[in-house]
């Protein structure tokens, strides 16, 4: 099923073929302004540009080539030569009816599927998860989901940190202060009074620091019961994870830690030495890149003049086994931003070893607290993500309380789960991921403006009107568009599957988000105007599928970004 936009583009072309004008120009976009007209095209002035002419002339030239019967109306110049297309109620009928009896609502699937390999999420063991992971977590999620429903394979591989020298501290507080009970109750918050206690204790007794070397130093030389406490922190680690992965319905294919290359490490520095992309520097093996400017005086160090590897060394040891195991056309690191700079090193120094693979850093701001701050406790402290979840569950329960439409308490439940739950993800997804953003339990859980409960509560409403209905929508019922309100929504419907591919072109789900919202916002509109169970059979039928549509429409879109919608508030 073609988009608008693709079915116009293509007549478009076709145009400025027949009027000797280079048709790779033309292309046709949703309009900025829906008052001129549904889609737009700038070829004209693109044209005139490098032709040094009259836009609007070019524009009147391709107009007298255009032929757009069945789809628009006569196309209309406007400003400095802008082409406005509206389309027409008949082919707005016919691709509804369409829309309406196609499972995937009319998105394409990728002409050319490409395998991803999504770096996301990345805790470190013996350590809670914090407010600090939502990002790369549920920004990774997100990109993972579209990717797949557009029909490319995907890899979601969690690169835990599990190995480095806090862990000669967790296995010396193992041996002496480990809480058996504690650890069975909460294993990660014993870890981490282990580790606490044995670090308090190193700033007065250098025996300790001593010693907690010496246990870092026996795991590293396969010492097998330091091994065992490490297996077991990390397995211990692993499960809390997973209670909150579960929570977030989120899944991953690999979770290979940095332990895992461990082995590679020396003999990867060896090869890069003898094939002179790595050299020595005072004491230190060093990758440097002349070729770019940028990183000129900025080398990588993939072994330091003690002998010790680095976070360089093993992520390029791990596209190198990512490369050779999952032959992937492209690896996404979905980190913040302030890791720029080793991924520029990083992809740099992949390109000298002859790695053939995109390589792309999506990068990410932070979230700030209400002091527009870096979210802390008042100690200080990251706040962890169960609490942040946790919160979310309790003030939805709240809310739902609060609204008096009182749900058997099972389902309010789960209803609150949902609410909570999908407001934090929302909260992240609908921003551009590269901003900071303000993290406020009011707005996020607001049920007006730009939210998820506001989404979810659209949702809701359009279910209500099928159960006083008493009988579903039937698919098959022709689409009728007499009110203006009707029409917006029937436009707004058909570019769902124009803003789903869209988001992968910068790994931008804000797009989805935002289409989500004006979805919701032109139906609202549409409801007011338009009496849907009070109207006459035909119109009542047409009407109760484009409702069907945009509760179908609401609810994909929010599953691709994670989220799900309650059947009831």
């Amino acid at each position: 099923m073609s988009t608008p936009s693709e079915v116009l583009t293509q007549r478009l072309r076709e145009a400025l073929a027949a009027a000797g004008l280079d048709q790779t120009r033309g292309s046709v976009m949703q309009a900025t302004d829906t008052r001129f007209g549904d889609y737009q095209a700038n070829a004209a002035m693109v044209l005139a540009k490098e032709h040094k002419s009259n836009p609007r002339q070019i524009a009147a030239s391709i107009l007298d080539k255009i032929d757009v019967s069945g789809i628009s109306a006569t196309p209309e110049i406007a400003g400095a030569g802008f082409l406005n297309f509206r389309l027409t109620p008949e082919f707005l009928s016919s691709a509804l009816s369409r829309m309406a009896n196609d499972p995937r609502l009319g998105v394409p699937t990728a002409d050319a599927p490409r395998k991803f390999l999504i770096d996301f999420s990345s805790p470190n063991v013996a350590k809670p998860m914090h407010v600090g992971h939502i990002r790369s977590t549920i920004l990774g999620d997100c990109i993972m989901r579209v990717a797949r429903f557009l029909g490319h394979e995907v890899v979601a591989d969690n690169h835990i940190g599990d190995w480095g020298t806090q862990f000669g501290k967790v296995i010396y507080g193992w041996k002496h202060f480990l809480d058996r009970e504690a650890l069975a109750k909460d294993a990660i918050s014993e870890l981490v009074r282990l580790y606490r206690t044995v670090n308090s204790l190193e700033e007065t007794d250098e025996s300790v620091k001593r010693e907690a070397r010496e246990e870092l130093v026996k795991l590293q030389s396969g010492d097998p019961e330091n091994l065992a406490i490490w297996k077991e922190t990390v397995e211990l680690s692993w499960r809390e994870f997973e209670k909150l992965y579960a929570l977030l319905d989120i899944r991953f294919d690999e979770r290979l830690g940095e332990s895992f290359y461990n082995d590679a490490l020396a003999p990867l520095c060896d090869d890069l030495e003898k094939r002179g992309i790595a050299t020595v520097s005072e004491g230190a093996l060093c990758i440097f890149f002349p070729q770019i400017p940028a990183l000129a005086d900025k080398p990588t160090i993939i072994r330091k003049s003690d002998g010790g590897f680095l976070y360089a060394t093993t992520d390029l040891a791990t596209i190198v086994h990512r490369v050779e195991t999952w032959h992937p056309d492209e690896i996404l690191y979905v980190v913040g931003a302030p890791q720029a700079l080793h991924f520029q090193q990083l992809f740099a120094a992949a390109e000298m070893m002859g790695l053939h693979c995109t390589l792309r850093h999506i990068a990410f701001g932070s979230i700030l607290g209400e002091n527009r701050k870096i979210m802390k406790t008042r100690s200080g402290e990251n706040i962890g993500l169960a609490d942040v979840l946790n919160e979310a569950i309790v003030r939805a329960r709240a809310i739902l309380s609060d609204r008096g439409d009182h749900l058997p308490p099972k389902e309010q439940e789960e209803t609150a789960r949902l609410i909570g739950l999908g407001a934090v993800k929302y909260a992240e997804l609908s921003q551009n991921r590269l901003t900071d953003y303000v993290f406020s339990w009011d707005k996020l859980l607001a049920f007006e403006g730009n939210t998820a409960p506001y989404l979810q509560n659209a949702y809701v409403r359009i279910q209500s009107i099928f159960r006083k209905a008493e009988c579903p929508p039937d698919p098959s019922a022709p689409v009728t568009l007499t009110d203006p309100a009707e029409r917006a929504l029937a436009v707004k419907l058909l570019q769902y599957a124009e803003t789903v591919p869209a988001i992968l072109d910068d790994f931008r789900p804000n797009l989805l988000a935002n289409y989500l919202y004006e979805l919701a916002n032109t139906y609202h509109s549409f409801y007011e105007a338009c009496p849907v169970l009070k109207s006459e059979p035909d119109v009542r039928a047409s009407r109760l599928v484009l409702c069907d549509l945009t509760a179908r429409t609401l609810s994909h879109g929010l599953g691709l970004l994670g989220i799900r919608c309650p059947s009831r508030m």
